[in-house]
């Protein structure tokens, strides 16, 4: 017995909204791009080189930022303790405890907070994009509020 239930189309747009897919150029697309090697360094515990080269074959590749992408994923997997260590204060929880997306995230924005030249602002907004596109249904706001209180914390200091 086949059964199908018909949806409207509005439906139908809202699910493939919700599909996590990969759409950004440029240092957008770094971050997005950034964020899946993250998540396969975190499964794999794959090397830089490794996730360079595996990155760099990607068809996506060669929409994005391709330098920043590389300062990223090599600052990011060099200091990533580090930035653990930084942002551990306005977490809920360890930093074990926290999604591996999340995570991912989380260096992403605390590492260009610390090293690059972008707004606070920017960094946080980007970080919330990525969090809605790839987290849990909530992750962004919890994203926001850590990053927030990093960031006052920071201004603070």
């Amino acid at each position: 017995m086949n059964i199908s239930l018909k949806i409207s189309d509005n439906e139908f747009m809202a699910s493939k909204k919700n599909e996590k897919r990969f759409e950004g150029k440029g240092r957008v697309g770094s971050r997005q791009l950034l964020l899946q090697v993250l998540y396969q360094h975190q499964k794999n515990d794959d090397d830089t080189e490794t996730l360079m080269t595996q990155s760099s074959n990607l068809k996506e590749y060669k929409r994005i930022d391709q330098d920043y992408f590389m300062t990223l994923l090599e600052g990011i997997i060099s200091s990533k303790e580090s930035i653990e260590q930084s942002i551990q204060p306005q977490l809920d929880r360890p930093m074990d405890q926290i999604d591996s997306i999340e995570k991912a995230i989380l260096w992403i924005a605390v590492y260009e907070i610390n090293n690059m030249d972008i707004p606070h602002s920017v960094v946080i907004n980007e970080a919330i994009e990525l969090a809605k596109s790839f987290g849990a249904e909530t992750s962004f706001q919890y994203i926001n509020a850590v990053l927030d209180s990093y960031c006052q914390k920071i201004k603070n200091s």
